[in-house]
């Protein structure tokens, strides 16, 4: 009897034991999952103050500069907007107040740097709009800040001074003419926007009484910033593109070899020489002076589509661009199995590629800087209305596009253009010169063929001071227009 109580003791324990155990397996299980929920909030609270302190601090001027933000009227009762000035220090666009406190924005220049300064009404564009936060906010002094708020005066917002060259920016004007296109000029050193014309173009200080004529102009689009959101087939300037690629597969231009007969036909396609030119013989450097199309055909048909197409995208093509203002991307479309017509119409820079003349600007600025892309800006400081800095631009590089090595032939190939090619205008100037031309054609609104004329270049080719791109739409060839609107602009900055 006492063995059977000595085991049914020893059966309970045992049970006891069990069920502790089991109890304490739960409870760790409770725990495990309390702390899991415990960690999910904590996770989600910290990703709530993570995302608070984006919106507030990193990206606090692009959420205030928003048109769809409405603590933007607030800021204009309280706030009269700054100035906005070219780097040598005119007034590009300034608020004036009349005896009856009514506000107008002002643009002393008009047209002329209608689409890069832009406006502040009907939306905001431009530097307008890219500066919006530093113009709408005052860092005048706080005593001065105080009394106007107790006068009930506006407290004078930041001027922004900009990167714009007033005298770049009237040569280039002036010497665009009566053509739609646009002009591009930087600083390929740092990457500042020295000049940037678009037309046909507008007059800001009537924006508002010609609106409704500019919105319904859809054949002159006048309000489109063409230097940064018009998207061209680039023609030959997309040469340096095949040109890089050619290098890249190869290793050297040394030893290419073509003999030029005129043109070239493949599966029917036939790509001609300009006027039906026969260059004969050439190597690299001579097939790229004189632009010869046969050779440049061969060459893409020779490297492939895919070579070029990562080429293309290694500089930007189809990718985003460093521009803090409206743009339009580049694209570069070749289809996964591109047939022999359309690889040769590429290989020209005709066929579905597209480009906006900043893009061309920004490859060029690249290759003169030993293949470094300075990051692209239009303000060069901000300033308090005493004229205190309140903020300044420090050149920075954005990417690396090509080695130094790359960027160096390129810079040859280029030079051979102005020394004995089709950019010839540009030699015998006290500073030397370095570019591309190009002829692009489209189909014109009657159905004819046009021609779109590019040039893109450098000046002071071993140590460059100026990265430009220009296109005149519906002008001809690229010697014809586009190299003398460079060469006046080139002049201008070294001669005055």
């Amino acid at each position: 009897m006492k063995d059977k109580d000595r085991k049914s003791t020893k059966q309970r324990q045992k049970e006891e034991q069990r069920t502790q155990k089991r109890k304490r397996k739960a409870k760790r299980a409770r725990n495990r999952e309390y702390t899991i929920i415990s960690y999910f909030f904590v996770v989600i609270f910290i990703s709530l103050i993570g995302y608070m302190v984006y919106f507030n601090v990193a990206k606090r001027e692009e959420v205030n500069s928003s048109p769809y933000n409405t603590r933007q009227n607030q800021m204009e009762d309280r706030i009269l907007r700054g100035g906005i000035y070219s780097a040598d220090g005119l007034v590009l666009a300034n608020t004036e107040t009349d005896e009856a406190g009514n506000e107008t924005r002002v643009y002393p220049y008009g047209n002329m740097f209608a689409h890069v300064v832009g406006y502040d009404s009907h939306g905001k564009n431009g530097i307008e709009a890219l500066a919006n936060f530093s113009l709408m906010t005052s860092h005048n002094n706080y005593i001065d800040q105080v009394q106007n708020e107790i006068l009930e005066k506006k407290n004078p917002g930041d001027n922004v001074i900009t990167t714009l060259n007033t005298r770049l920016q009237e040569v280039a004007y002036n010497a665009l003419g009566g053509y739609n296109g646009a002009v591009v000029v930087l600083n390929p050193k740092t990457g500042a926007v020295l000049a940037s014309v678009s037309k046909p173009d507008f007059n800001p200080n009537t924006l508002s009484a010609d609106w409704e004529y500019l919105v319904s102009d859809s054949s002159n689009s006048s309000l489109l910033n063409r230097a940064t959101q018009g998207a061209y087939p680039p023609g030959s300037v997309f040469k340096v593109v095949d040109a890089l690629a050619y290098l890249r597969q190869n290793g050297t231009i040394d030893n290419f070899s073509y003999n030029c007969s005129g043109s070239i036909t493949v599966d029917g396609h036939t790509i001609p020489c300009f006027g039906g030119e026969v260059h004969g013989t050439e190597d690299f450097t001579t097939a790229f002076a004189e632009s010869c199309n046969t050779a440049f055909t061969q060459m893409g048909l020779d490297l492939g589509g895919s070579n070029l197409q990562k080429t293309a995208e290694d500089l930007l093509f189809n990718k985003k661009l460093p521009i803090p203002i409206e743009y339009a991307k580049s694209k570069f479309e070749l289809g996964s199995t591109p047939g022999n017509p359309l690889l040769m119409q590429t290989s020209i820079g005709q066929g579905n590629t597209l480009v906006s003349p900043m893009h061309m600007a920004l490859i060029t600025s690249a290759i003169a800087n030993n293949g470094k892309l300075m990051q692209p800006y239009y303000i060069e400081r901000v300033e308090t209305v005493n004229g205190t800095t309140v903020k300044s631009t420090k050149p920075s590089v954005y990417k690396e596009l090509m080695t130094e090595s790359e960027a160096n032939t390129l810079k040859t190939l280029m030079a051979e253009v102005v020394n004995r090619g089709t950019g010839t205008q540009l030699s015998g100037e006290s500073y030397s010169a370095a570019g591309k031309t190009g002829s692009a054609e489209y189909y014109g609104s009657d159905g004819s063929i046009k021609t779109h004329s590019w040039f893109i270049g450098f000046s002071n080719v071993e140590n460059p001071d100026l990265a430009i791109a220009v296109i005149a739409e519906g002008a001809g060839t690229g010697s014809t227009v586009a190299v003398p609107v460079a060469h006046e602009i080139f002049n201008a900055f070294y001669y005055g």
